[in-house]
């Protein structure tokens, strides 16, 4: 979600940009390692728990050292911005300067969330996968599994993001704290192998070396300007490389100030062997690399539409209405998903347009999971909202059935039927919806 009145987008970029923020710390000051967990030797029997958590382990010689610095960085970074934000005047950050006040907020904001927001499409989402991508990737870069720099984003994007800086502000999104960390992963995953991709195509993009090095710079600056040293040189002159992009309020003396928005590089140079993501060469590992059966094909998106039959409290008429879900497909037989409906109805007793909203998270457990065909159970809890009126929602639980068919690694199809039920207002809703279901990367795999 964003704040409005002092410039949200900036604040976004400069508090996002962990990698950069270690350099800054005077705790550690490691050089970037951008390591791969492909390049390791991995025996299968690693993943006999294929989501057993190693991010604060690192058993498999995964750089946590770097990845704990720079978490640090991020968080003591982020509490000076807030204090920095405390400072300036109330009606240019919305923030109220009072201490006591400022920690009120932030804990009725935390009691309050999470909601859905309404911010624009763009920044929920491109801009939130964008960042989440760039958490995941401090943690992919420095030699983690899928899973675990999945994990790493989660845990930034959630705690240090939506429930600690952002809540000072407003109330946690409901979709922020999903789709940063999910769409985040995609995306993510996505940029670290075209990164990879290029420099093994010798740096070119269709045969061409502007279009390989344009790709290059805007999947990761820092190491590509460190590429092009490297080569013009002829060496591996830079090892590593590191950067941030930093806002900074400038005085213009006319009792202004102009925000500007910097882009800051760091490179490490000496002997020894610079690391593969500003090397100008291209090295294979050489090693037995076990599959590891967890990536981001467990992200899947559906989208689809059904009928709502609403209890007669609402007052407003049956209609057809779109439905979309976001969620993780653990295993064939378990997944987890944010659904989300909307429909424009009428009210019986005025006859004016009144705007349903129904949002919830779920979890769905398949039988016959071996097989094409899956029937499926679904249970989760959510809200239901009239005209887009907090004031006007009530808490919902809800159960349902469904089959689920599989027709390729990729794509599904889904018919469901839920019933949404509230305590307050004790009223009966349904459901019914059929769903295409897309599933990320190579889909569908063995778990």
């Amino acid at each position: 979600m964003r704040t409005p009145g002092f410039k949200p987008l900036g604040l976004a970029m400069l508090l996002a940009a962990g990698p950069a923020l270690a350099e800054e710390s005077d705790i550690y000051r490691p050089g970037i390692t951008n390591t791969s967990w492909e390049d390791k030797a991995i025996e299968a029997s690693v993943y006999d728990d294929p989501y057993a958590i190693s991010l604060f382990s690192a058993p498999h010689g995964e750089d946590a050292e770097r990845v704990w610095s720079q978490t640090k960085s991020v968080a003591w970074y982020g509490v000076g911005v807030a204090g920095f934000l405390a400072l300036l005047p109330s009606d240019f950050t919305n923030w109220d300067g009072s201490d006591d006040r400022l920690l009120k907020k932030w804990w009725d904001n935390v009691r309050e969330g999470p909601v859905w927001d309404r911010d624009v499409w763009y920044i929920n989402y491109i801009g939130h996968p964008y960042f989440g991508g760039v958490y995941y990737q401090v943690a992919r870069k420095s030699g983690y599994r899928q899973w675990d720099a999945f994990m790493y984003s989660f845990l930034m994007s959630t705690f240090y993001w939506e429930y600690g800086i952002e809540a000072f502000a407003e109330v946690p999104s409901l979709q922020d704290l999903v789709v940063t960390p999910v769409l985040g992963w995609v995306y993510g995953e996505w940029a670290f192998h075209q990164e990879r991709e290029i420099i093994e195509q010798g740096g070119t993009v269709w045969g061409s070396e502007t279009l390989g090095s344009t790709a290059l710079f805007f999947l990761d600056p820092v190491d590509s300007i460190g590429r092009g040293v490297n080569r013009l040189v002829g060496r591996d002159l830079i090892k590593a490389g590191t950067g941030y992009l930093g806002v900074q309020e400038v005085p213009l003396g006319n009792g202004q100030y102009d925000t500007q928005v910097q882009l800051n590089l760091r490179y490490a140079i000496g002997a020894g062997e610079a690391g593969p993501g500003v090397s100008r060469l291209s090295r294979d590992s050489g090693v037995s690399h076990a599959e590891d059966p967890v990536d981001y094909g467990i992200v899947g998106i559906s989208v689809g539409g059904g009928y709502l039959a609403l209890d007669k409290s609402w007052q407003a008429t049956d209609e057809w209405t779109p439905v979309i879900s976001l969620g993780l497909y653990f295993t064939r037989q378990f997944s987890a998903r944010l659904s989300y409906a909307r429909s424009e109805l009428q009210d019986k007793r005025t006859g004016e347009t009144l705007t349903y909203e129904n949002y919830s998270v779920d979890g769905q457990y398949y039988f016959n999971g071996q097989s094409d065909l899956r029937p499926y159970l679904t249970a989760g809890i959510g809200e239901a909202l009239r005209d887009q009126d907090n004031d006007r929602k009530t808490f919902l639980f809800n159960g349902g059935a469904g089959l689920h068919y599989r027709l390729s690694p990729n794509w599904a199809v889904q018919l469901d039927w839920r019933h949404f039920y509230s305590g307050h207002f004790h009223s009966h809703d349904d459901l019914i919806s059929g769903q295409l279901v897309y599933r990320f990367g190579r889909g569908e795999r063995l778990l």
